[in-house]
């Protein structure tokens, strides 16, 4: 493959945009370095870059796109919607249209806000349970990678410049499938921690009982339980992980997949805490989100017609269809180069994931960058191996042909040196202090 017109875009992306990219998963320090790869356009699983090279992509816009890129359902709301205006002065009936369909869905979903971002309503979420308990600190699960853009979760990671220590010090962490753990930090804080947020899955499922058992810790304790559903909403059950696992969370945040790559997140929790962000009440109004474009018209439409699409198709059941045949593929390819030890996929079908190790075995930058290089080379892009509806059997099997020779040059790597195969440096972790 060529990339002479992205390395032409790229000193001018360098240039002007701070990394590269407004977003730091998909900034060039996370891709090999002599395929920079601007991409012009998609459709269904496929995505084709400025100098044409077409790939079989995986992740699909870090996950918000469920169903597919361009697909025609949502566009065709989209475009429908878009003639009648897109923001008014007052409320217009799709926000209650798609709150409604929200609350029909997701079973915690007493009220529903909407923003457009994730951290918009997560954000808005820690907001509540400081106000709903009048307490300041916030406990989130050490072992989920990102929660928010905001200072109150950016200033636990490696990257806390420019936020204040008084801010960091807000923040505490547990580990996940270890209650003993949460339980620690409310005995070391007493009637101190307003809220805990975790996502309620992610690689490794919750063992029998945790999730509720967490819930009745939090509820002994008074704090307000937050799942993170921007990953297991629309992709574990239509319902969320909340119903997947029958554990129903005081607050939800979604995002990611409701709009198939619109903009569009939902707030949705018990109608006591939501409320304090409402007209109704006597206690201290909350400034819950109030935001310019929340409820623009499109993105609801969007929404709308993603999560309909959802309820009239076996969207869910096709993910875990397709991340299983192709886990199942993959697997048995790296089984087959005995790089079991070495190179190995895990997390739900619906949400698959894999890590790269060295010769000893320790988590290698190198490896995956070799391994990213090689399937870019062979017309696959995988950051990770998560699935869309549109990825059809033929092309689940063209990507675990694709991996299976990347992994014949990650054997090689491994027996001559990873030096002799790598171009360019090795991609770097997001959250790390220095460049």
């Amino acid at each position: 493959m060529q990339f002479e017109n992205s390395r032409k875009m790229q000193a001018r992306f360098q240039a002007l945009i701070p990394g590269g990219a407004h977003t730091y998963a998909k900034g060039d320090d996370q891709y090999p370095e002599a395929m920079p790869l601007y991409i012009a356009r998609g459709r269904g699983c496929r995505v084709w870059d400025i100098d044409g090279n077409e790939f079989i992509e995986y992740g699909s816009g870090l996950r918000t796109v469920t169903l597919g890129h361009a697909f025609e359902p949502v566009l065709e709301a989209v475009r429908d919607q878009l003639p009648l205006g897109t923001n008014f002065v007052r409320p217009s009936p799709i926000e209650l249209e798609c709150a409604e369909l929200v609350q029909q869905m997701i079973p915690c979903a007493e009220m529903v806000k909407f923003g457009k971002h994730g951290s918009d309503v997560t954000n808005a979420a820690v907001k509540l349970a400081r106000a709903y308990t009048r307490r300041d600190l916030v406990a989130i699960c050490g072992d989920h990678p990102f929660f928010s853009v905001d200072d109150w979760f950016i200033g636990s990671t490696p990257v806390a410049a420019g936020i204040p220590e008084a801010v960091r010090r807000l923040t505490l962490k547990f580990r996940y499938n270890d209650l003993d753990s949460l339980r620690l930090l409310f005995e070391q804080h007493p009637k101190q921690i307003a809220g805990v947020v975790l996502e309620p899955e992610r690689e490794q499922p919750p063992p029998p009982g945790y999730l509720a058992g967490l819930k009745r810790v939090c509820a002994e304790e008074g704090a307000v339980l937050i799942f993170d559903e921007m990953i297991t909403g629309f992709r574990w059950d239509n319902g969320g992980g909340q119903k997947y696992h029958g554990v129903l969370p005081d607050l939800a945040a979604f995002g990611k997949g409701m709009g198939n790559g619109f903009s569009v997140s939902a707030l949705a929790g018990r109608r006591e805490i939501m409320n304090l962000g409402g007209l109704t009440h006597d206690r201290e109004r909350v400034f819950l989100l109030s935001t310019t474009h929340g409820a623009e018209t499109h993105g609801l439409a969007a929404g709308l017609a993603t999560m309909r699409y959802y309820q009239d198709h076996p969207v869910v059941a096709k993910l875990w269809r397709q991340g299983a045949r192709l886990a199942d593929g993959v697997r048995s390819a790296a089984h087959r180069l005995g790089l079991d030890a070495h190179f190995q996929v895990f997390g739900q079908p619906c949400c698959l994931l894999y890590a790269t190790r060295d010769a000893d075995g320790k988590p290698s930058q190198g490896f995956r960058t070799l391994f990213l290089q090689e399937t870019i080379q062979r017309g696959v892009l995988a950051p990770s191996l998560v699935v869309n509806y549109s990825h059809e059997d033929a092309d689940i099997d063209a990507t675990v042909n694709a991996v299976a020779g990347a992994l014949e040059v990650y054997r090689q790597a491994l027996d001559q040196g990873l030096d002799r195969f790598l171009t360019g440096r090795p991609v770097k972790p997001v959250f790390r202090r220095y460049n």
